[in-house]
């Protein structure tokens, strides 16, 4: 009797066993299944972007307008930066097919050095291509470095409700001093300079300092006057507040000269450059670059998600 229900136990062992077995190569099965699948439909999505890219390059051999959006900061490592919109100007401008560029901003501004950039480099390009005339379409706001940019162009349209101005420059800070008395926590810092720390938060105010810095942000300012004027020229009322820093809406913006007309993107191809085909020529990362980190990092999870289910 003891010897037939061992037997039993090692039947039974042996059925489960063979059952974790079975249901250890059916979960692989369809693992493998789903990678290829997975392959499968990245392989497609190669195929449709690039017939998509063989397309776009088609109809840009065709007479049409080139519009290049100019969105959030002008800020190094951001989508805003100098480099990609000048690299975006660039390969409009070079397009022998682009009949005018429209230069769509929605931007609150950003450093004076990346606006600078983008504003010497329409001139530049403007000069080169006298045929070519790009002008500015405002969505909801232009304003510090974004107008900066802005009035490099032929001609700026907004929507009457859109924010445009802000001719200013600021440095911001903060002063910790009181607390830190409060707290009793005592400040211990070593410099080689005497103005090397001069705009540490957690220092008394230096008046000295502050008298540089603002003489340095007047000179800032001026720079930024200076390109507005030379780019709207007579265009710009004689208006005590016009540099103040203040923002307008679009209709203000006309009667200030800082507007030229309302209208949208659709409107100035359509009715000022006369073509009413847009073709986008923002900057975008390579292609194959998003691809590759795509496929790398699908290939990780799978990978990953197959470990997991072999140790389970």
């Amino acid at each position: 009797m003891p010897e037939s229900n061992n037997n039993w136990e090692k039947d039974a062992l042996k059925e489960i066993a063979l059952a974790g077995v079975k249901e250890q190569q059916k979960t692989r099965r369809w693992g493998i299944f789903f990678k290829l699948l997975g392959f499968g439909y990245l392989f497609i999505l190669l195929i449709v972007l690039s017939s998509s890219n063989i397309s776009e390059t088609t109809s840009t051999s065709q007479k049409h307008t080139a519009i290049i959006k100019l969105s959030g900061g002008i800020i190094p490592g951001e989508p805003a930066a100098a480099d990609n919109i000048i690299e975006s100007l660039q390969n409009a401008f070079d397009n022998k097919h682009v009949k005018g560029i429209i230069l769509e901003i929605n931007s609150p501004g950003g450093t004076p050095v990346q606006a600078a950039m983008i504003y010497d480099e329409i001139n530049r390009l403007r000069k080169l291509n006298p045929d070519t005339p790009i002008y500015t379409v405002i969505t909801d706001i232009c304003a510090s470095g974004g107008y900066y940019v802005a009035s490099a162009t032929e001609q700026i349209y907004a929507n009457k409700s859109s924010l445009v101005g802000s001719i200013g420059v600021r440095l911001s800070s903060f002063g910790f001093t009181g607390t830190m008395e409060k707290l009793g926590i005592e400040r211990r810092q070593l410099t080689a300079g005497e103005n090397k720390a001069m705009l540490d938060p957690f220092s008394p105010r230096n008046k000295k300092a502050e008298k540089h810095m603002t003489s340095l942000l007047a000179s800032t300012h001026q720079h930024f006057i200076n390109d507005v004027k030379a780019g709207r020229g007579e265009r710009l009322k004689n208006n005590p507040t016009l540099f103040s820093g203040l923002i307008w809406n679009g209709d203000q913006g006309i009667e200030l000269g800082l507007v030229d007309d309302l209208g949208s993107a659709d409107y100035v191809a359509r009715e000022v450059i006369g073509h009413k085909r847009i073709i986008d020529y923002t900057y975008q990362p390579d292609f194959f670059d998003q691809f590759t980190h795509r496929v790398s990092k699908t290939m990780i999870n799978m990978l990953y998600t197959d470990q997991i289910r072999q140790q389970l």
